[in-house]
C-alpha cells in the first residue's frame, strides 16, 4: 500500500466497465486514497416524470457491492475513499450515498471538511447553471446572471424539496466561502465537480453555437471556482464535469498560482485515472484505462 498515493476519477455515469477497471487498479496498486468527483450514476437516473426504478438501487448494487468486496480483500490496505455527487446525479440518491458512508465504505464530503493523514479534504458538488433541467446541484455562479442557452436554478426542477431562497439567492461564491471559512488551505485537497473558468479544464464543444444570435461561451466552468483558487491557493483541486475538455485542449492539469488543478473528465469509454501524490501534485499523471 502506498499511503501517500491517490487516485482520482470523475464522471463515471454509471459505467460498470469503468467501475470494474477502477476496482482492478485499486487491487493492483493499493493507493492510500481514492477521490470520486461526481456524476457517478447512470444517465437518466431521474426522468421528468420521476425516478427511473431501474436505477434506484445503483449506489448500493454497484458501488456498495464493489467497495465491500475491496474492503474484505484488502483489509488494512483498503483506501480512504472520498466522494461527491454531480449535476447529473439526482439528490434523492443522497441517502443511499450516506448509508455507504455510515458503513465506513467512503466519506461523503459535499459541503464537508474531513481530515486525511495530514491533509484537509473539502467537497463541493455544485456547478453554474447549465442547459439541463435537473437543478439539484446547480447554483448561480457569482451573480444571478445566466449564460445564453442555460436554464436558471429557479426555472428547473429538483428531485428533493429545496427552499426558495436557496434557488433564488445562493451562489457558488457564497457557499465556497462558507465551506472553508478562514482556515489555511496550503494542505487542502478540494474535490469540486465544476472546473475553474477559462482554463484548459472547462472547454466545451460549443464552437459556432448561437442562441438568439448571441455566441455561446465555449468555456463553461465556474468563475467562482477560478476566483476562489486564485485568492485562497489550495494545495490541489480536483475537477470533472466537462467531458470533452481534455480532448479539445490536450490539457488536464493547470497551475493557477501555487495550486495544481487536475481534471479526470473524459468523453470516451475508457476510465480516465489521475494518479497523484499531495506531496508533489505537479507530478500527477493521467491514463486512459479499459
Amino acid at each position: 500500500m502506498n499511503a501517500r498515493r491517490c487516485f482520482f476519477v470523475s464522471d463515471l455515469h454509471g459505467s460498470l466497465d469503468r467501475l470494474q477497471t477502477l476496482w482492478t487498479v485499486i487491487r493492483s496498486e493499493r493507493p492510500g486514497a481514492v477521490f470520486i468527483g461526481g456524476d457517478i450514476l447512470p444517465a437518466g437516473s431521474l426522468l421528468a416524470d420521476g425516478p427511473d426504478v431501474r436505477h434506484r438501487d445503483f449506489v448500493n448494487e454497484a458501488f456498495g457491492v464493489g467497495l465491500r468486496h475491496l474492503r474484505d480483500e484488502l483489509g488494512p490496505a483498503y483506501p480512504e475513499v472520498f466522494v461527491i455527487l454531480g449535476n447529473d446525479d439526482p439528490r434523492f440518491e443522497e441517502p443511499a450515498v450516506l448509508d455507504l458512508a455510515t458503513e465506513g465504505l467512503w466519506n461523503y464530503v459535499h459541503g464537508r471538511h474531513v481530515r486525511w493523514a495530514d491533509f484537509h479534504v473539502y467537497g463541493y458538488a455544485c456547478v453554474p447553471p447549465t442547459p439541463f433541467l435537473l437543478k439539484d446541484w446547480e447554483r448561480y455562479d457569482v451573480s444571478r446572471y445566466v449564460d445564453p442557452g442555460c436554464v436558471s436554478p429557479e426555472e428547473g426542477w429538483h428531485s428533493v424539496p429545496v427552499a426558495a431562497h436557496e434557488t433564488r439567492w445562493a451562489t457558488m461564491t457564497q457557499e465556497l466561502a462558507l465551506l472553508v471559512g478562514d482556515r489555511p488551505l496550503d494542505r487542502a485537497i478540494l474535490l469540486l465537480h465544476a472546473p475553474p473558468y477559462r482554463t484548459g479544464l472547462d472547454r466545451a464543444a460549443l464552437d459556432g453555437r448561437l442562441v438568439e444570435h448571441i455566441p455561446v461561451d465555449v468555456h463553461v466552468g465556474s468563475i467562482a471556482v477560478r476566483r476562489f483558487i486564485e485568492a485562497r491557493q489550495p494545495l490541489v483541486t480536483l475537477h470533472g464535469h466537462v467531458h470533452e475538455s481534455a480532448r479539445l485542449t490536450g490539457i488536464w492539469r493547470e497551475q493557477i498560482g501555487s495550486t495544481v488543478a487536475l481534471s479526470a473528465a473524459h468523453d470516451g469509454p475508457e476510465l480516465a485515472l489521475v494518479r497523484f501524490s499531495p506531496d508533489h501534485p505537479d507530478r500527477a499523471t493521467r491514463a486512459l484505462l479499459s
